[in-house]
């Protein structure tokens, strides 16, 4: 067996990892890690610590309908829970190219 790799991408940096807990009123307790990093145009990588599900999340994905229910598989109340807490802590898209 060879251990050859042909890497289209080998970078590391220095990232900033917000972890919280919160209960919504549906008693669906939520345990996220919220990275911010340079990459993704400045969209954060968010996981979900308890299904180990993550996405890559920016205003644009909030507000797409069903987007955080169907990825993370939410119902919908506990979608609208998670969207109004990731709308006060994820920021606008920047793209630099």
């Amino acid at each position: 067996m060879s251990n050859e790799f042909d890497f289209l991408s080998d970078y590391t940096e220095d990232t900033s990892t917000r972890f919280v807990t919160f209960i919504g009123e549906s008693l669906r307790r939520f345990d996220l890690a919220i990275t911010t990093t340079t990459r993704f145009y400045g969209k954060k990588l968010v996981t979900d610590l308890q299904s180990g599900i993550t996405a890559i999340l920016g205003q644009d994905d909030l507000e797409e309908e069903g987007y955080l229910e169907e990825r993370f598989r939410l119902n919908e109340e506990e979608g609208s829970e998670m969207r109004a807490f990731l709308q006060l802590v994820v920021g606008e898209a920047h793209f630099t190219d």
